[in-house]
């Protein structure tokens, strides 16, 4: 059975409802986003936030439903190489998606490659709804959990390439600015 054309609308408010709540906990001391009030309160251009934009995909196993993924997500950098963000893409099937997620970042695992870094991330993810809701795992309603590893390489003080690993089925390969 198809949802209801208005689903994704309402589930889009929904997601704005808990977006506005997280913002509003941005002025209140947040477990998961320790420091994140003092973050957001520094002006743009200290170093603080990040752009990630990937425009390529590589799937493990090729499929001719899969359509071109394109993903652009905004993370605050907080204290101890953590960090909160969010990232709006269209998924594998061509449906917009949102993942909101908290992370970690280890700078220079390997002490001879000064320039690599590692992190990982885990949120909340939205998108895969009808008739591609089994693509993901735990998926209820378009809702599932996402946990996402990523390898990357500074270039310069401000911008990186990262390859972020999409569990079994793909990798993404993009660019970060730092600002």
């Amino acid at each position: 059975m198809a949802p209801h054309p208005r689903a994704f609308i309402y589930r889009l408010l929904w997601l704005s409802a808990i977006g506005c709540l997280l913002a509003s906990a941005a002025h209140a001391e947040n477990p998961l986003c320790p420091g994140l009030a003092n973050a957001l309160s520094e002006p743009p251009g200290t170093g603080h936030r990040e752009v990630f934009v990937s425009t390529y995909t590589r799937h493990w196993s090729p499929s001719d439903e899969h359509r071109q993924v394109l993903a652009m997500s905004a993370q605050q950098n907080l204290v101890d190489d953590r960090f909160c963000g969010f990232s709006l893409f269209t998924n594998s099937f061509g449906q917009p998606s949102v993942y909101v997620f908290v992370g970690k970042t280890w700078p220079h695992p390997i002490p001879a490659l000064p320039k690599l870094f590692t992190s990982v991330s885990a949120g909340a993810l939205y998108g895969y709804v009808h008739p591609y809701q089994n693509k993901v795992p735990f998926n209820v309603g378009g809702f599932s959990p996402g946990i996402v590893p990523t390898l990357g390489y500074q270039i310069t003080p401000n911008v990186s390439l990262q390859t972020r690993w999409l569990g079994f089925a793909a990798v993404m390969i993009g660019a970060t600015l730092r600002y």
